[in-house]
């Protein structure tokens, strides 16, 4: 009898383990337009789960990204590139198995690699910001603000210091904002499309381009950013 609930509970497991496996290898690739990126001068793959994009002009201020579940983490290097040229120094993390929820604590490690930095904000997409939001609400006093795209406040934090940019046709993200403050709603935007990584399953067909819809938000952090500073 042991025996045969060993075996049975070991096939549960080795299904269990299978379906995992094939869950989190069915991901997002990023586009052919997002890796060339990683040829651009101030680029650098530091290791594999970090790459760092630097501004030309020396600057303090750091930018770390959590990426979106099951997305890339290389997606999202064409919106990261437009904040380093405003001045940004930008640190795009790889999570475990492409998902934020595995590792929500990532960056700690970045802030005190980088002792230079000054001022941190922390940026996440959808899932990623939902993580970077709970690391914020536990971590006030490393960071000056957080930013959120496709995704909403989640945990102790005030609307005074978190920035939260959404497509008017991601109507689930805005059913879930019950706050006031630092929102911008991109008009015809839609959830994927904060980065390069073509149409994802469920989602609205944007009816701005998707190099619009990144320049917005880019202008969107950078104003969010230059206020806290100033």
């Amino acid at each position: 009898m042991k025996k045969k609930i060993l075996m049975t509970l070991s096939i549960i497991l080795i299904l269990c383990m299978g379906g995992f496996g094939i869950y989190v290898n069915d991901y997002y690739h990023a586009q052919n337009d997002a890796l060339e990126i990683l040829n651009h001068k101030n680029v650098e793959k530091v290791n594999s789960n970090l790459i760092t994009l630097t501004p030309e002009k020396k600057s303090d201020v750091g930018i770390i990204f959590y990426p979106g579940a099951k997305v890339e983490n290389t997606a999202y290097l064409p919106l990261l590139k437009h904040l380093t040229n405003k001045g940004y120094n930008c640190y795009l993390l790889k999570m475990p198995f492409n998902m934020a929820i595995f590792n929500k604590n990532a960056a700690n490690k970045i802030i005190n690699q980088y002792p230079n930095i000054k001022h941190w904000y922390i940026c996440g997409h959808s899932m990623g910001g939902a993580m970077a939001s709970s690391y914020v609400s536990k971590n006030k006093d490393k960071v000056d603000g957080l930013i959120l795209l496709g995704s909403y406040i989640y945990g102790d934090v005030s609307d005074k210091d978190a920035l939260t940019i959404y497509g008017s046709l991601n109507t689930s993200v805005k059913k879930k904002i019950d706050y006031k403050r630092n929102i911008v709603v991109i008009k015809g935007g839609n959830h994927a499309n904060f980065g390069n990584y073509g149409h994802q399953k469920g989602d609205a067909k944007a009816t701005i381009s998707r190099k619009e819809q990144q320049n917005q938000t880019v202008k969107a952090i950078n104003n969010f950013i230059e206020k806290r500073l100033n």
